[in-house]
């Protein structure tokens, strides 16, 4: 699978590979340290993580929801420069949709492909309105569970799903590397045949004026979120999208962190 290096990456080019093939892999986004680092911490946070409740989420998988109210460590990921400027030129205006730690088990059957962005109710073909990124800190093989995809399935005609001619190819990444898909590409996780589990961040940006997957607001408490950034509390949904989608009280939704409990 051809790859883009994280020091010579520009986001122009990332956009472009993006909005052509569906999907791109940048290697090298973090050290050795920072990704065991952020693994050390899911696995505190995994520990008292169920499985998932449906074959979709999976009986052997595990999810990490509400990530931003039980781990720091993928605060300065989620405002990556790059990351951000890939998103400044696809979707524009844009807030965090869907962040999860996903954990597939050994013995869990491959997800059913699917398109991120089917939840929303818009009319097909339309401009991307989501883009997701995939963040491994295990090794993604073949064998354990790796995202599948099919290339060049963003630009489907409306209607058309998977069959058995089209093409599903695996994202085999190491940790420190990060997948940018479209919502629109078909894909799935992987099964995993192996006796280990496998390990990845997915952080899903969703264009500002669409619903989040998950409600921030309520999902990370509100003293928590004051002592983020700013760039990433515009992005757990206390931002605008211009002219004025979502005031709270006709001011900007900022100004509720400053005003109290």
């Amino acid at each position: 699978m051809e790859t883009i290096p994280a020091a010579t990456a520009t986001s122009e080019e990332v956009a472009r590979r993006l909005t052509r093939d569906g999907y791109v892999v940048i290697t090298g986004m973090l050290d050795s340290g920072g990704v065991q680092a952020a693994k050390d911490d899911l696995e505190r946070v995994l520990a008292a993580t169920p499985t998932g409740r449906n074959s979709f989420e999976g009986y052997s998988t595990q999810r990490v929801y509400a990530l931003f109210a039980k781990t720091r460590m993928f605060d300065l990921v989620a405002t990556d420069p790059l990351l951000l400027g890939v998103l400044d030129r696809v979707l524009v205006h844009y807030q965090l949709s869907a962040p999860v730690g996903i954990r597939i088990g050994p013995g869990e059957q491959a997800q059913v492909l699917h398109r991120d962005d089917a939840i929303y109710p818009v009319p097909e073909p339309h401009p991307p309105l989501v883009v997701n990124t995939m963040w491994p800190l295990d090794e993604f093989t073949q064998e354990n569970g790796a995202t599948r995809f099919i290339p060049g399935s963003h630009d489907w005609a409306p209607g058309r799903t998977p069959g058995p001619e089209d093409a599903v190819r695996t994202a085999v990444m190491s940790p420190g590397s990060v997948m940018f898909y479209l919502g629109s590409l078909w894909h799935g996780g992987g099964a995993n045949r192996t006796d280990k589990p496998r390990l990845g961040v997915i952080l899903e940006y969703a264009a500002g004026w669409l619903r989040q997957q998950e409600n921030h607001c309520l999902a990370v408490p509100r003293d928590v979120v004051r002592r983020l950034p700013e760039r990433l509390q515009e992005l757990l949904g206390y931002n605008i999208y211009p002219p004025f989608v979502g005031y709270v009280d006709g001011a900007h939704p900022r100004r509720v962190l400053s005003a109290g409990p």
